[in-house]
């Protein structure tokens, strides 16, 4: 390997991580694939800037999202094995999931046949039931924070504006307004406190009409709009929407929460009941003393963490190893690392080029440029800053470039800011500029060829 990873390494412990590619990011962390050097292990392990989180007055938030994390032990919801810290740097090591999102599906398919769409929502409402249990309340459920493992199996996510118990007023309500406008109960918006399960409830019948429709229950460009049709609950059911769903779904979002139906009443519904199986797993006691000690810098701190680091520049992009390159796919079927069709992305898409990286590098800022973008380039990796704001403010692309072999190159790009489907109205504009470049097989330069395509080979 041309360029030494980075390593995350605990003393006490003596267990090592090995840091990867990055598979997201924010403004306060990075989330990277790591490897258990011990146990050889797949993580996802969330970096965040305590330098950042202190200035931001986020500690409150980090510390709740942690307590979050390790109080839920349940099939349906993303695992954490452990937190630790540096003196700059706070790590929270996650399971890593590989078959992507919920979005995704629906963005490549338009939507679901009921019966999948049910699946996918028992999960979801066993997983929201038991946070539930624990006094857990989501706030943010939306299909992009839904993901699934190579087995197609659901896991809750991102539970970054997540309240716990002592959140609750003395009026037993909770009062913080937060959420994605679309997804969000109308007592939410209304100011006056509302209830975390039933508020978490109604996000998760406007994913269930998302799953089978393939567009939002409630949809308006101007915000004031778009909260006037969720206090009249101001929908329609597609003609292909079943009986049973359609009466599901309206009780669901009904706007009044105090006659909106109950998760106990969902699991009792007849709709739900269809080939429904209830999660098995252990109940486990977790205790939440160390999630103080993270933000420690004593020595002494079982948490505290070191982390080893190659400073040298790179002369050639990273080299991607076997572990990060089976990550890149879903389950290990590695078909999925080389798209064919470039139209179709995810919050991330990535394409391969035999083409020197260099010249990889020229081609996207040439194609960037013109499109509104500014370009701003560190050894291999390359952030696109759209100069225009857009509906979740301005779209900013991190990309870059690596080696999975001497004469081949992956190159990856994610979404770092903005809104995920403007991301891909970017891509599929970026990708004329890029189709020089891409590495095509024979079978698909033939095919092209048989569609009266322009065919280019590299």
């Amino acid at each position: 390997m041309n360029v030494a990873k980075s390593q995350v390494w605990q003393p006490c412990k003596k267990k090592r991580y090995e840091l990867g590619r990055t598979l997201g990011e924010g403004t306060f962390a990075k989330v990277k694939f790591a490897r258990n050097l011990e146990t050889d292990e797949n993580v996802a392990i969330k970096i965040l800037d305590k330098e950042k989180v202190l200035k931001h007055k986020m500690i409150g938030q980090i510390k709740r999202e942690i307590s979050t994390m390790k109080l839920i032990r349940h099939p349906n919801v993303i695992r954490m094995y452990e937190v630790m810290a540096s003196k700059t740097k706070i790590y929270i090591v996650m399971e890593f999931v590989t078959g992507g999102e919920l979005f995704d599906k629906i963005a490549s398919r338009g939507r679901l046949k009921e019966d999948e769409a049910r699946k996918y929502f028992q999960q979801l409402i066993n997983a929201v039931d038991y946070c539930h249990s624990r006094g857990v309340y989501h706030r943010d459920l939306k299909p992009e924070n839904l993901l699934l493992d190579a087995n197609g199996v659901l896991k809750v996510s991102d539970f970054g504006l997540s309240a716990l118990p002592q959140q609750v007023r003395e009026d037993g309500l909770l009062h913080t307004t937060c959420g994605t406008p679309n997804y969000v109960a109308p007592e939410v918006i209304n100011n006056k406190g509302y209830d975390g399960a039933k508020a978490d409830l109604w996000s998760c019948g406007v994913i269930l009409f998302v799953l089978m429709a393939g567009y939002l229950p409630f949809e308006e460009s101007n915000l004031m709009a778009l909260y006037k049709k969720i206090f009249k609950a101001e929908f329609t059911c597609p003609s292909w929407f079943s009986s049973s769903a359609k009466k599901l779904i309206k009780r669901i979002l009904d706007p009044n929460p105090s006659t909106r139906i109950t998760i106990n009443e969902v699991l009792t519904n007849e709709w739900f009941k269809k080939g429904f199986k209830p999660p098995v797993f252990e109940q486990e006691e977790v205790t939440l003393d160390d999630v103080n000690s993270i933000f420690n810098e004593s020595m002494d701190s079982p948490n505290l963490v070191v982390e080893r680091r190659d400073e040298r520049p790179p002369a050639a992009p990273v080299t991607m190893n076997a572990f990060e390159l089976i990550s890149t796919s879903q389950g290990l079927n590695l078909s999925s690392l080389f798209e064919k069709q470039m139209g179709l992305v995810k919050r991330e898409t990535r394409f391969t080029s035999k083409c020197p990286a260099n010249e990889i590098i020229s081609k996207i800022e040439q194609a960037a440029t013109p499109m509104g973008f500014d370009v701003k380039k560190n050894n291999f990796k390359m952030k696109l800053y759209g100069e225009k704001s857009g509906r979740k403010g301005h779209l900013s692309i991190a990309t870059e470039i690596f080696e999975v072999a001497p004469s081949l190159h992956m190159v990856e790009l994610r979404k770092a800011g903005g809104d995920t489907l403007e991301f891909h109205k970017f891509y599929k504009n970026l990708s004329t500029g890029l189709k020089d470049i891409v590495w095509k097989t024979g079978d698909e330069v033939k095919e092209e060829g048989n569609n009266g395509a322009a065919v280019s080979t590299t």
